[in-house]
């Protein structure tokens, strides 16, 4: 499959027309996503009409169909679920900030994809709609919490699909499905009218791609400064791709293949970012084993309070609406088990949560004074298959009694929960909680050919030397997409 930016140069030329192309569209998502599972929902004849009456005005994604995310991207009159049964009906009384600025663009929406109730799970698997495939093998997850959007790219549905990454949501999917994941800096993406901070800043919205020139078109376009929202960073005013075509200057590079939380590394995401290491350092590069400098697991465990208490948070306006409290059946085991972790939360524990994220921060900035990049896995192991349950039994039976626990064993009953799917992808979180940019690159398939991403982490600001890395792997063939009968 060509990238967005060539489908919206043939409309443009009056080669094809966005109708042709949602349509084609459509005849692949109608040929497999029974199988797949990635789509959701579906505005077929809103979209035609829509492309019909779009009007030329120099978009870069001109009449390109695009599939949203069925979680915190909401278009008006569309289902609105988060993944979750409590919200089934809900259906989107206005088009928030980021899906906005997708349709300026030029994208024309066609749909939703899957996604784990409220973004939790780094596998998508909601009980509402079910568990997403891998379009690489169809017996594996394709990842989360943007799993539906991963599948949707490697099958072919679109050419990009947005994603939003709140611990490694695009990252994360974009290694077990051979794409390109870029988690932008916070504040470089549109937020509101609702959801100002998206877990304390964490959370931020953006895409999953097949091409670098995508990537880097897409973020000049949504780069943004809102002077009402709590996170900003300064707008590059040259433009991403403008500067993109120059190879990267010298750099000094540090990495690791070591888990920042102690867990295991497989010999196939070890062997990933060692072959990386020896690609850059024939192109010139100083590359330098270091380990990661922050406490991981004080981390992880500050993050798991966050989503606890911004869970808490959400609940409280949810039982107000409904006119009486949550309950177990109004949810998943696992976002029950999140609440009542969130409930022993105090104040005190999340200020200094937060305080620990701006130490971290403060942390990895000084040590990109002395590196460039950060070169780790993105993930630790390939996708995980459908039938692994990734919970150990007798830690999920406990959620039985976590009502009557003290709000330390809480804690910990939820860092044993997560206990397998953390060791699957240990690397992405620290640069939600910092702030930082990072991408993951589709550079690595196992001997079994499943892909494996390989993630770069750079200073604030600077998704530029993200993107040039990238597009120096791209150039050189070194990215691993997954392939199509027109790309013979």
């Amino acid at each position: 499959m060509v990238d967005a930016l060539e489908l919206a140069r043939r409309v443009r030329a009056g080669e094809t027309s966005s109708e042709a192309l949602i349509n084609d569209a459509f005849k692949r998502i109608e040929a497999t996503n029974d199988d797949l599972n990635a789509v959701v929902h579906t505005r077929r004849e809103k979209a035609l009409a829509e492309a019909k009456a779009q009007q030329d005005n120099g978009q870069p994604f001109l009449g390109v169909p695009l599939l949203l995310k069925d979680l915190g991207q909401n278009l008006k009159g569309e289902p609105a679920t988060l993944s979750s049964r409590l919200f089934k009906n809900e259906i989107a009384g206005r088009t928030d900030n980021f899906v906005a600025a997708l349709q300026d663009a030029g994208f024309i929406v066609i749909g939703q994809t899957n996604a784990p109730e409220y973004g939790f799970k780094n596998i998508t698997d909601p009980v509402l709609y079910g568990k997403t495939r891998n379009a690489w093998d169809r017996d594996r997850y394709s990842g989360g919490s943007s799993g539906g959007a991963a599948t949707s790219v490697a099958a072919g549905y679109v050419p990009l699909a947005a994603g939003n990454d709140g611990g490694g949501s695009i990252r994360i999917p974009a290694s077990f499905s051979g794409l390109i994941g870029l988690k932008p800096t916070r504040g470089r993406m549109p937020v509101g009218p609702d959801g100002w901070r998206g877990w304390a800043g964490a959370s931020i919205n953006f895409a999953l791609t097949r091409s670098i020139r995508d990537t880097s078109t897409l973020l000049d376009w949504l780069q943004t400064y809102q002077p009402a929202a709590p996170f900003s960073t300064p707008v590059n005013l040259q433009g991403f791709t403008d500067q993109l075509w120059d190879q990267p200057a010298h750099l000094r590079i540090a990495y690791t293949t070591k888990s920042p939380v102690g867990t295991p590394v497989s010999r196939a995401a070890q062997q990933a970012v060692l072959e990386s290491v020896d690609f850059l350092k024939a192109q010139g590069f100083e590359v330098v084993e270091q380990e990661n400098p922050l406490d991981g697991t004080a981390l992880m465990r500050s993050y798991y309070m966050m989503n606890g208490a911004e869970t808490v948070a959400m609940f409280d306006g949810v039982s107000k609406a409904l006119g009486r409290p949550v309950e177990p059946n109004d949810m998943e085991r696992l976002t029950w088990l999140i609440y009542q972790v969130g409930l022993g939360v105090t104040g005190c524990q999340y200020s200094q949560a937060m305080g620990l994220w701006d130490q971290a921060s403060a942390q990895m900035d000084d040590f990109l004074d002395t590196y460039d990049l950060y070169l780790t896995p993105t993930t630790a192991y390939p996708a995980p298959r459908l039938d692994n349950p990734l919970v150990d039994p007798d830690v999920e039976a406990q959620i039985d009694h976590v009502t009557h626990m003290k709000a330390a064993d809480r804690l910990q009953l939820l860092w044993d929960y997560f206990e397998q799917e953390l060791t699957q992808s240990p690397f992405t979180q620290q640069a939600n909680l910092t702030g930082q940019p990072a991408i993951s690159l589709p550079a690595f398939v196992t001997t079994e050919g499943l892909p494996l991403g390989v993630q770069f982490t750079a200073r604030k600001g600077d998704e530029l030397a993200l993107l040039r890395m990238g597009r120096l792997f791209e150039q050189q063939g070194r990215l691993h997409l997954p392939t199509f009968e027109e790309d013979k």
